[in-house]
């Protein structure tokens, strides 16, 4: 894929992902009216095929920087009982709807840690499950995790009963997603095949144990060091109610993240360009703001550096960039023009709450000690 190409793969996924996530949020507040039955039918499944488009591109895109660039690793204290829990909360669900019985189970210390990205010990987990519950129309899907202590760190065995033999080294790339495509479909072969690539990024192995579709077991083993750490707790919604201005000139954007707000307990308001976020943020009555970039009349970085020129406490609000320019050197750029932090689209809950925590106890730190 030459750069151009892959520049504009990936501004389309980003846009598409967003506009879905606008979709979601409609969809979501569809769902909180009182509807006939057969519009709740509709809204339902305009959300679920809206979360399917999302997951696909996410997919797509992480497996096209997986394939090109290599794997990055966010490596964090881990709780590994915890691990098993999120993969029963994730796939319990689709398999109930699948008519498959889904058995999850741990095997070690329950309060065993290790230092490993989560998130992508989880890809593995769900690109092997979603293989084998897409194979299965009846029967049981079995997932499992045993943790060993070692010298060389903590051994994690994970097991998928159901899933197919994963001795592909025949075939190349292409070869390995259309063959999984042709029998169970797009995303399930992106997520077998980035399983895979996640696998072997981590210097672990893969191999297969029994014969026959029913009975096969997809294992694979990774090393991880250990920590005596504990990890980082979820972030939780905000303490105090906080009121937040939202502004970007797309409407979708706005309503999602108003969503997201109104998720975390947050009043909001909102402005189509920064013009109107400068005329707003005069009255003082904002906690934060949640700025957009690029925009006619008045872009977010000329809005911001006006709203700092305001006297008093409206020109010291803090404000988050949401963009989908969030490269360091762009993010340096945001930061000298005033802003407290930045947020890239599509966003994720978890992350714009940790920013929205991060600026909100930043200016209650900077109003201390002012008092």
């Amino acid at each position: 894929m030459s750069p151009l190409s892959t520049f504009f793969f990936d501004r389309v996924t980003v846009d598409i992902c967003q506009q879905m996530e606008g979709v979601l949020a409609l969809t979501d507040q569809l769902s909180r009216q009182r509807l006939a039955p057969d519009a709740e039918a509709c809204v339902s499944g305009v959300a679920e095929a809206a979360a399917g488009v999302r997951h696909l591109l996410e997919a797509a895109r992480d497996l096209r920087t997986v394939t090109h660039l290599g794997l990055s690793l966010e490596p964090a204290p881990l709780r590994l009982r915890e691990l098993v829990d999120e993969v029963h909360g994730r796939w319990q669900p689709a398999a109930a709807m699948s008519g498959v019985t889904l058995l999850v189970a741990y095997d070690g210390d329950p309060e065993a840690c290790a230092i490993g990205d989560g998130p992508r010990i989880l890809q593995v987990f769900d690109g092997f499950i979603g293989e084998a519950v897409a194979s299965m129309r009846r029967g049981a899907v079995e997932a499992s995790l045993r943790t060993v202590v070692t010298p060389e760190g903590v051994r994690l065995e994970g097991r998928v009963r159901g899933a197919r033999d994963p001795a592909w080294e025949s075939q190349d790339l292409e070869s390995r997603v259309r063959e999984v495509e042709g029998r169970f479909g797009l995303e399930v072969a992106i997520g077998v095949v980035l399983a895979r690539q996640i696998v072997d990024g981590m210097g672990g192995v893969l191999r297969s144990e029994g014969a026959g579709a029913a009975s096969e077991t997809v294992i694979f083993e990774v090393t991880l060091p250990t920590t005596e750490e504990t990890p980082a707790q979820a972030p939780q919604a905000a303490e105090r109610s906080v009121h937040v201005l939202v502004v970007d000139d797309n409407a979708t954007n706005r309503m999602v993240a108003q969503a997201l707000c109104e998720m975390f307990d947050c009043t909001s308001e909102s402005a189509c360009d920064g013009a109107e976020a400068l005329e707003a943020a005069r009255g003082g009555r904002f906690d934060l703001i949640l700025m957009d970039i690029k925009m006619p009349v008045m872009d977010g970085v000329s809005a911001t550096r006006a709203i700092r020129a305001l006297p008093g406490a409206p020109g010291a609000v803090p404000i988050i960039a949401l963009t989908a320019n969030a490269e360091p050197e762009d993010a340096e750029g945001y930061l000298s023009a005033g802003m407290n932090g930045v947020v890239e689209k599509p966003m994720k809950p978890e992350h714009l709450l940790a920013a929205l925590q991060e600026a909100l106890g930043e200016a209650d730190a900077a109003a201390a000690a002012a008092a």
